[in-house]
């Protein structure tokens, strides 16, 4: 008892010594090293907001918030804070805690029995701590979500299918998914989406009137940030499409705000939950966003000596760690052409956030301007953030052309598929990811999954390229011929590692009015076996049941065995046997029921 109250006192005495800051005094020199930093990033423009004392006392932009019209940056211009949405999420999660609704630290699964993993050992023991602690185990499968009209709804249901890549609280990975999952959760407790309960519960007691959730609403207003990045091994700047994800991935880093609105949250996370006197948090759910879950390494000191950022570990959508002896908060976001920084520094009352337009310079918004400012303003030697980071962006830059120069490295010349183009065209399938189109437009055979659609070229054998595109990516596509010698499935490597897509067959085929009419009772040799519709899918029963899956008309594969077909005989129009085709050779039964 005596050693909890040394350190209750000890976190007192630094809380009360926090220093009065002398703003002009500590940004001397500020705009200069802005503008400075800009020219060396060639980043379009970027925005600065400090809170001290309960108070937004510091707020300016710099640069441009659309480049191509000079439009400045300002206290009120729309970002978008993606990541930085999540602790929103957190602390919404954490209020139907405090009502009993959720529970931090018991499985989740019995709160929301909707929600499903990939095995029972999971469905048991994950816990909300966890999926906002990004400690499942579970791999972050973006493309599952990204530029995908996927609803919230469906990409919650996707999560039975995605398996772990370590065990359950043994690291720290990074999952989008388990937020959407979490938002989804938030609805189906509530009966409001995840934006009616932000909105009703965070937003208008903060009163962040000009803070939204979609691109749409972001367009209404005349000060938004314009995202622009560099030409690839150019320092040309373009003008790249605005993203949106659609709402489905909504909980994760949907929120688009500007720095005055966004300083509400952070002056009522910097006073126990408090905005204007009144509380709007639950003191109780900060304290728990800050609970140590993970522990990182101390990557910084270990690889290149620097010692400046310490013992940091993740809570729940908050990082904490010792900088230069000082408690510190943070969290970053990013999205094609937006980043931004939030730190808090709770024993020294003081608060940051920076905004940045340009990937080049993503630095700048997540750890460039806010570290220098941390430490202008606790009054310290001011590390040169800038000078490490611009050396290894050049290194970087200069590793990528490198690279790109050297594509086609495994070619294998003088190579041809293996049957006919035409036979590549056709939409191909994976529950988890959805779909993708070969087609063909005059002679150009194109790759189209989701919004991206690109030339696709032979490369070798059953082997297709995309180029590289400047946004869109380069993707790889690999055929495979099936023991019938057709062109049947595709593999793309996505986010983790290889993932299969089955060519798809005519829906119709998988009617319940066409897999009725093969039901029934068939005899072989003496020997009888049923074929039934199970969970929508044609079923041969015995003692491990047998799935079928629809092929060509009457025709159907053996779900667990490619080389294997059953062809169903109709005479008559009825079903009146069928055939058991094996490499082995064809063996007929009879139907009798």
């Amino acid at each position: 008892m005596k050693n909890i109250i040394l350190v209750f006192f000890s976190l007192l005495s630094i809380n009360i010594i926090a220093q009065e800051i002398n703003i002009n005094k500590s940004l001397k020199g500020f705009d200069k090293y802005m503008s400075d930093v800009l020219n060396d990033w060639n980043e379009p423009g970027a925005g600065v907001a400090i809170i001290h004392n309960g108070e937004l006392v510091f707020v300016k932009g710099y640069g441009y918030r659309d480049y191509g019209n000079k439009l400045p940056v300002t206290k009120n211009t729309l970002f978008q804070i993606a990541s930085n949405t999540k602790l929103f999420t957190t602390i919404a999660a954490g209020m139907l805690v405090e009502k009993g609704v959720f529970n931090w630290d018991k499985p989740i699964t019995e709160s929301v029995p909707e929600l499903q993993f990939y095995n029972d050992f999971l469905n048991s023991n994950v816990t909300l701590r966890d999926m906002l602690g990004h400690k499942t185990g579970i791999s972050r499968h973006d493309m599952i979500w990204f530029q995908s009209d996927f609803s919230r709804k469906e990409l919650f249901e996707r999560i039975k299918y995605l398996e772990p890549s370590i065990p359950l609280r043994q690291d720290f990975i990074y999952n989008n998914l388990m937020y959407t999952a979490v938002g989804y959760s938030i609805e189906l407790r509530t009966g409001k989406t995840w934006e009616e309960y932000v909105k009703e519960n965070i937003f208008i007691p903060l009163e962040m009137n000009n803070t939204v959730f979609s691109i749409a609403e972001m367009q209404k207003s005349s000060d938004h940030g314009v995202p622009y990045n560099e030409i690839r091994d150019t320092t040309l700047l373009y003008k790249i499409p605005l993203k949106e994800d659609g709402a489905g991935v909504g909980p994760a880093g949907a929120i688009i705000t500007s720095l005055d609105d966004l300083s509400h949250w952070v002056i009522a996370l910097m006073k126990d939950g408090k905005y204007k006197n009144k509380a709007v948090i639950p003191t109780s759910i900060i304290n728990e966003t800050l609970k140590p879950g993970i522990a990182f390494r101390n990557s910084d000191l270990e690889e290149k000596g620097y010692k400046e950022k310490l013992n940091s570990t993740y809570g729940m959508a908050r990082e904490i760690m010792i900088y230069k002896g000082n408690v510190l908060t943070r969290h970053s976001g990013a999205m094609p052409g937006f980043h931004s920084q939030v730190i808090i520094l709770p024993y020294d009352d003081i608060g940051i956030i920076t905004f940045s337009i340009g990937d080049h310079g993503a630095s700048l918004g997540n750890t460039i301007i806010a570290y220098n400012l941390v430490d202008r303003l606790l009054g310290l030697k001011q590390t040169d953030w800038n000078g490490r980071l611009l050396a290894d962006h050049f290194k970087r830059k200069e590793m990528g052309k490198k690279a790109r120069a050297q594509v086609g490295f495994d070619n294998v010349k003088g190579t041809s598929p293996t049957h006919n183009i035409n036979d590549y065209l056709g939409t191909y399938v994976n529950e988890v990811y959805g779909e993708f189109i070969i087609g063909k437009e005059n002679d150009s055979v194109n790759f189209n999954f989701r919004r991206t659609t690109l030339p696709l070229q032979h490369y070798h054998y059953n082997r297709f390229d995309t180029p590289n595109d400047e946004i869109l990516g380069k993707w790889s596509i690999n055929f495979s011929v099936s023991p019938q010698g057709e062109i049947s499935t595709a593999v793309i490597s996505i986010d983790e590692g290889q993932v299969t897509f089955n060519k798809k067959i005519d829906e119709s085929l998988s009617s319940p009015e066409i897999l009725n009419l093969y039901t029934g009772t068939y005899e072989y040799a003496g020997s009888e076996f049923e074929l039934k519709i199970k969970d929508n899918r044609l079923t041969m029963l015995g003692t491990t049941d047998e799935v079928l899956i629809p092929y060509k008309k009457h025709i159907f594969k053996v779900e667990k065995f490619d080389d294997l077909q059953i062809e169903f005989i109709q005479k008559n129009n009825e079903i009146s046997g069928l055939k058991y085709k094996a490499p082995s050779g064809i063996f007929e039964c009879k139907k009798i029921k």
